[in-house]
């Protein structure tokens, strides 16, 4: 199974979908470094093994997981989390307000605006609040091409996450998603949500009206 989905000019991103909901698990490796950033171990521990094994061919130097960054806390994207810490040794991350729901102790807690340094590339945490309470989009800025937003469950083509049927949640996650991700990045940015299909801001900022119409 061939994983890769970008050969960005500094960076290769690949995912693979576990499990029968569909959920993505997406690698980011340093081609000059070898350091790499896993989001979302889902589930499926062995296939997300393969795709690491597959990510040697991206870089010249040795791969090296630096870091698995979790976008929020529900089951089905934590489900392989302690056996790939377990395999790995890799630090975790995750947004300040869901760290204590994951199944592992998480080493970085992240807000809203803070950036992590890897050897070769950078990635700023985008806190959206809404889906969960501490929901972190990790953003990629590409220096010769779009940025790369893996938004979690916060945003699909369609849509924003789920809210069961909140008022004041859904409110606060469009405002968040329309705030930071659709006013602060153009339309060629990608988004790689959390189940199914990329799209682009581009191709979602003429529904955003109607999203916050309907309420979901």
């Amino acid at each position: 199974m061939d994983s890769l989905i970008h050969s960005l000019r500094d960076i290769t991103i690949r995912r693979i979908s576990v499990s029968g909901m569909d959920n993505n698990v997406y690698l980011l490796t340093a081609k000059a470094s070898g350091v790499q950033l896993l989001i979302d171990a889902a589930d499926e521990l062995p296939a997300i093994q393969a795709m690491l094994v597959e990510s040697a061919a991206d870089t010249t130097a040795t791969p090296k997981l630096a870091l698995i960054a979790t976008t929020h806390q529900h089951w089905d994207h934590v489900r392989a989390l302690p056996e790939l810490v377990a395999a790995t040794g890799a630090k975790t991350s995750a947004g300040m307000d869901d760290a204590a729901a994951l199944p592992v102790p998480v080493d970085v807690l992240l807000e809203h605006g803070d950036v992590g340094n890897f050897e070769g590339f950078d990635i700023t945490a985008v806190h959206l609040r809404g889906h969960t309470p501490g929901s972190i989009a990790y953003v990629y800025q590409d220096p010769d091409g779009p940025a790369h937003i893996f938004s979690g469950d916060s945003l699909f083509p369609g849509g924003v996450g789920n809210t069961q049927n909140d008022p004041a949640r859904f409110t606060s996650l469009l405002d968040d998603v329309t705030e930071r991700l659709f006013n602060a990045y153009p339309d060629d940015t990608v988004v790689h949500p959390g189940h199914g299909k990329p799209t682009t801001l581009g191709a979602e900022r003429p529904q955003l009206q109607e999203w916050r119409e309907r309420g979901w």
